[in-house]
């Protein structure tokens, strides 16, 4: 696995600068882009929940994307953690997650925890109790018009009011539906489309990286090939991804009563896991771990991410409160989980910071 954890570079090839490039031509860094991308008056971009470039280039090898292939391909960066919710957010706020503080899939708020994606707290639906737009108040899409393509079951979900919100919402039950959708869009006068797809991530978190991972690439590398059918001419299309995926397989860690009794709370995920300390019990925390996991695991303090910019350059005291004081973030294929807890079966994950989840795929092609 990856020596060193994979910092993302929120000034170069990140997923964060992918839409202010799009729609105001303010491009941070230089050739991850194609000149004729940025060029064309009308732009596809289409997220593949789960498609790191590490599974991608493997699939690539084995002929399994016959579409994909013809595209212009870049490796590029996701954000830290590397986890949907933080991601996607990045994506269209244009912002490092320090900026905007969606910071996690499941993330500290006062004494609760909430579930970013589902926008639930222990007691149900947290939607009136934790406002989407002042838990996340960047605007999304740049405050500009955009057409939204993304399953029918998230248009009023309190994730989707937090990092979509002001778009025109086209929801969708089948992804078949998806190139009708972006056609009808383009011809209707929409310059920008932002289209989502998660039925990879629901296939590698069940199977893992494996036969029915790559029989789902190459579905969905045909159903690209029907939305390459669709576009008119002159219209950009942009292929990119979330994160990529580890096989965890039953490598499940079950964190000892030593640990568990310094902490006073959990947020984050199984790969990347943030302990709260019980009061002054920070440093003994964080060395117990070092002593138990650093084998398998980096462990680094609440200040070390913040110095090392991990969520980025600046990060306001709300943002700082919603993450605990320390991290335990896998490097090796396994996930962590409370003692006595067992925890979802799932055999692929990410949210960790190594090669194979923190590199996607940015794919991009001018329909002529």
């Amino acid at each position: 696995m990856t020596a060193n954890p994979v910092i993302p570079n929120y000034s170069g090839a990140c997923i964060n600068n992918i839409i202010p490039a799009i729609l105001e031509h303010n491009v941070i860094g230089e050739g991850w882009i194609p000149d004729e991308i940025l060029r064309a008056k009308q732009v596809v971009i289409l997220l593949i929940d789960g498609l790191g470039y590490e599974q991608f280039t493997k699939c690539e090898k084995k002929g399994l994307v016959p579409n994909l292939e013809n595209f212009s391909q870049k490796m590029i960066q996701t954000v830290a953690p590397t986890t949907t919710a933080t991601a996607l957010t990045s994506l269209t706020t244009g912002k490092s997650p320090s900026e905007h503080g969606l910071v996690g899939y499941k993330i500290r708020v006062g004494t609760q925890l909430l579930n970013a994606l589902r926008w639930t707290t222990g007691s149900g639906s947290a939607v009136e109790e934790i406002d989407p737009v002042s838990f996340q108040p960047v605007e999304p899409f740049l405050g500009m018009d955009s057409t939204v393509i993304s399953p029918s079951q998230f248009e009023k979900s309190g994730f989707s009011e937090a990092h979509l919100r002001g778009s025109n919402y086209l929801g969708y039950w089948l992804p078949s539906s998806i190139p009708l959708l972006i056609r009808q869009s383009l011809e209707s006068g929409s310059d920008f489309v932002y289209a989502y797809y998660d039925g990879l991530d629901k296939v590698g978190h069940i199977h893992g990286i494996n036969e029915f991972y790559n029989s789902e690439v190459s579905s969905i590398d045909d159903l690209i090939g029907r939305i390459l059918i669709a576009l008119p001419e002159g219209v950009a299309l942009i292929v990119t991804a979330d994160h990529g995926m580890v096989d965890v397989g039953d490598s499940v860690v079950s964190l000892g009563q030593e640990i568990m009794q310094l902490t006073e709370g959990l947020s984050g995920e199984a790969r990347f896991l943030w302990f709260h300390a019980e009061r002054g019990a920070s440093n003994e925390l964080a060395e117990s771990l070092k002593d138990l996991y650093s084998d398998i695991a980096w462990i680094r303090t609440r200040e070390q991410i913040l110095d090392e910019c991990w969520f980025g350059r600046e990060i306001s005291a709300i943002t700082k409160s919603r993450i605990g004081e320390v991290a335990l973030v896998a490097r090796e294929p396994v996930a962590f989980v409370p003692q006595g807890k067992k925890g979802p079966d799932l055999k692929g994950r990410h949210g960790s910071l190594t090669a194979a989840e923190s590199y996607v795929p940015l794919l991009t092609m001018l329909k002529s």
